[in-house]
C-alpha cells in the first residue's frame, strides 16, 4: 500500500530542493502517492492565501507532510506562515538532528546532537504589543498596579508564556525519543536562576517527568553555558530539549558545527502530524539557478520515511548521502564544488538505487 505523503514545494529554492527530494524517495523503491499543495507567496499568488484551508486539509488527511522552505510576505497577515503551520497543526516539537557527514570540513568531527525544541509556546507565540499602542499602555498602567512595574513608555512588549502541560509533552517526547533511537542521554536547557517563572518552571516539570524514564541518563545546563561548551567541544552532548527561542538560536549554532544549514534536516511533530523540512530558509537570490544545496531537504525525506515505518529505506538514503558526500567529487558551490542542485540529487539518486 502507497504512503500519501502532501508534498508543498514552497518558494525561492524549495521547488529545486523539493524536487530532488523526491527523486531520492522514489528511488529507494517504497511506493508514495504523493498530493501537491501550496503554502506561502506562491499560495497567495495562486490561492489568495498563504496557508490555504486546503494545504491543512491535505496534511490533515495524510497526517504526514514533505514542506520545502517558504517565504512569509511584509504585511502577509502572519508573522510567519511556519509558524502559523505548527500552531494550526499542534506541531509542538521541532526535531533538529545535526550529524558530522563524511567529507565535509568542520572543527569537531565527532558531533552528533539532536535538538528537540518546544513550538508552541514561549516568546514566539506572538503575544506582544507594540510600542506606544493603547493596549501596551494600558498593560503598563496593569504591571504598575499589580507588581510596581515600570515600562518605558517607549518599549514594546513580547510575553514568554510556559506551561505545565506545555513543558511536560515536549519533555516527554525527548525521553521517548531517547529511548526509541537508542540514544545516550537527554540535557534540558534553561535559564531557571534568571528567568523562575517561565524557565523555572520548564525545569521543575522536567524534573518531575525525567523521574518517569530511570532508563534514560538525564542531566540540566543554562543555555549560555552551553552554547560556550558546545562551541568548544560538542562531544558532550546528545539530545537537547529546550524551550522555543533557545531551540531556535541553537538550532543555527548546531548547523555551524556541521557545515551550515543546507545539510541540517528537520521535522516538526505532533501527536497526529508531522511536517518534515529543511532548517534553512527559501534563499530567493539564488532561486532557479541551479546552486541550492538539496541535502537538508533529502534528509528530511530520510527521516519522514523513518517516521512511516520504512526504516531500511531511510537508511539507505543517508547513506546515499553519506557515499557521495564520502567520495567529493559531485558538490554543490556551498559545500566547495560546482554541480547544480539536479546533478547533486541525481549522484544520491544513484547511490540509492545501488547503481
Amino acid at each position: 500500500m502507497a504512503h500519501r505523503i502532501t508534498l508543498i514545494a514552497g518558494d525561492g529554492i524549495g521547488p529545486e530542493v523539493a524536487q530532488a527530494a523526491r527523486l531520492v524517495l522514489e528511488a529507494t523503491g517504497v511506493p508514495i502517492e504523493w498530493e501537491e499543495r501550496l503554502a506561502g507567496v506562491r499560495a497567495l499568488e495562486a490561492e489568495g492565501e498563504l496557508l490555504p484551508r486546503a494545504t491543512l486539509a491535505a496534511i490533515r488527511a495524510s497526517r504526514v507532510a514533505l514542506k520545502g522552505p517558504i517565504t512569509t510576505p511584509v504585511g502577509g497577515g502572519f508573522r510567519s506562515v511556519n509558524v502559523a503551520l505548527r500552531q494550526e497543526l499542534d506541531l509542538f516539537a521541532a526535531v533538529r538532528p545535526a550529524r558530522a557527514l563524511p567529507g565535509v570540513p568542520i572543527r569537531h568531527p565527532a558531533v552528533d546532537l539532536v535538538i528537540v525544541r518546544e513550538n508552541t509556546e514561549d516568546l514566539y507565540q506572538g503575544i506582544e504589543y507594540e510600542a506606544g499602542a493603547p493596549a501596551t499602555r494600558t498593560l503598563a498602567e496593569e504591571l504598575r498596579a499589580l507588581g510596581g512595574y515600570e515600562l518605558r513608555p517607549d518599549a514594546g512588549v513580547t510575553i514568554k508564556p510556559i506551561s505545565v502541560s506545555g513543558t511536560r509533552r515536549i519533555v516527554r517526547f525527548a525521553f521517548e525519543y531517547a529511548r526509541a533511537n537508542r540514544r545516550r542521554r537527554v540535557t534540558v536547557v534553561h535559564k531557571a536562576p534568571i528567568l523562575r517563572t517561565s524557565d523555572g518552571l520548564f525545569l521543575a516539570t522536567a524534573r518531575e517527568q525525567a523521574a518517569e524514564y530511570p532508563d534514560v541518563d538525564w542531566d540540566e545546563i543554562q543555555v549560555d553555558h552551553l552554547s560556550s561548551r558546545l562551541v568548544r567541544d560538542p562531544s558532550g552532548f546528545d539530545v537537547l530539549v529546550l524551550p522555543n527561542l533557545y531551540g531556535d538560536i541553537l538550532s543555527d549554532l548546531a548547523a555551524g558545527l556541521v557545515g551550515g544549514l543546507g545539510l541540517i534536516p528537520g521535522a516538526n511533530i505532533g501527536w497526529e502530524y508531522a511536517v518534515f523540512e529543511p532548517v534553512h530558509g527559501s534563499a530567493p537570490d539564488i532561486a532557479g539557478r541551479g546552486l541550492a544545496n538539496p541535502i537538508a531537504m533529502i534528509l528530511s525525506g530520510a527521516m519522514l520515511l523513518a517516521h512511516v515505518g520504512e526504516l531500511e529505506a531511510a537508511a539507505r538514503v543517508r547513506a546515499g548521502v553519506d557515499a557521495v558526500l564520502a567520495d567529493g567529487s559531485v558538490r554543490t558551490p556551498d559545500l566547495g564544488g560546482t554541480a547544480t542542485t539536479d546533478e547533486l540529487a541525481r549522484a544520491i539518486e544513484a547511490r540509492v538505487r545501488g547503481t
